[in-house]
């Protein structure tokens, strides 16, 4: 019915990353923010090497020996850097599928190889940076202070999108419906008729959509939907005649 169609289409666009992120973040485990770096290797001695340097920075330091092993792990919530020191292949393999699943983690990949093909490949994806050995501590330490600053904004941003979908979720499905159909530019009047209420309903429908929403104005509303993907929020027009 409407109410399941329109919930599905517009809640299952958001990513699980804001809802996972938006139920943890600010939590006490999170309540000291040091940023945090991953290392994915299977070679001893440059886990060692890099905890050494990383640890000098005051940073958090965990190493892993494969990506399956990382991505088992609980999300971070706190801005965090991830350095994968595999072979090319296997690390460009690696970053394709954490960049999907882990988007606040961005990537420093490190190889033995600087073809360009496997650096212009791994920038496409969304490397942070691509480093050849023998490379400078100083580099690879900016190329993470980097990623901090990606992650931060990305677990910022994530907290935006939350906010906003906690309050899409407190709507009705009426107010939701009204909602989809006000911000798509119909008048009160035209709403009514596609919902087939009156027209003083949907006034009180909307009324309690900005309240909800903290929607200042029209336009804000209107924002606020182009952030939760109001294209997926279409709704056939035979359902969404429903009592109310």
């Amino acid at each position: 019915m409407a109410s399941a169609a329109t919930t599905g289409m517009f809640m299952g666009n958001l990513t699980n990353v804001a809802f996972m992120l938006g139920q943890k973040l600010g939590s006490r485990s999170n309540s000291n923010g040091i940023p945090s770096v991953f290392l994915i290797t299977n070679d001893k001695s440059e886990q060692e090497s890099l905890k050494s340097l990383f640890a000098r920075e005051g940073w958090r330091f965990q190493p892993f020996e494969s990506v399956q092993e990382f991505l088992a792990q609980p999300r971070p919530l706190v801005p965090s850097c991830l350095v994968i020191s595999l072979p090319d292949r296997n690390a460009l393999e690696g970053q394709k599928q954490i960049a999907r699943e882990r988007l606040e983690v961005p990537i420093i990949i490190i190889s033995t190889q600087g073809d360009v093909q496997t650096s212009v490949e791994a920038m496409k994806t969304g490397a942070v940076d691509f480093l050849v050995t023998p490379f400078s501590n100083e580099i690879l330490l900016s190329g993470v202070r980097e990623g901090f600053e990606r992650s931060r904004m990305i677990l910022e941003r994530e907290m935006e999108i939350s906010g906003l979908r906690n309050c899409y979720a407190s709507l009705t499905r009426r107010e939701r419906q009204v909602m989809v159909l006000v911000v798509s530019g119909l008048l009160n009047k035209q709403v009514g008729g596609e919902l087939g209420i009156s027209e003083i309903t949907v006034k009180a429908h909307r009324k309690r959509v900005m309240r909800k929403m903290k929607a200042d104005s029209l336009p804000h509303l209107v924002r606020m939907a182009v952030e939760l993907r109001p294209a997926r929020l279409a709704i056939p027009l035979e359902q969404q005649r429903q009592p109310v």
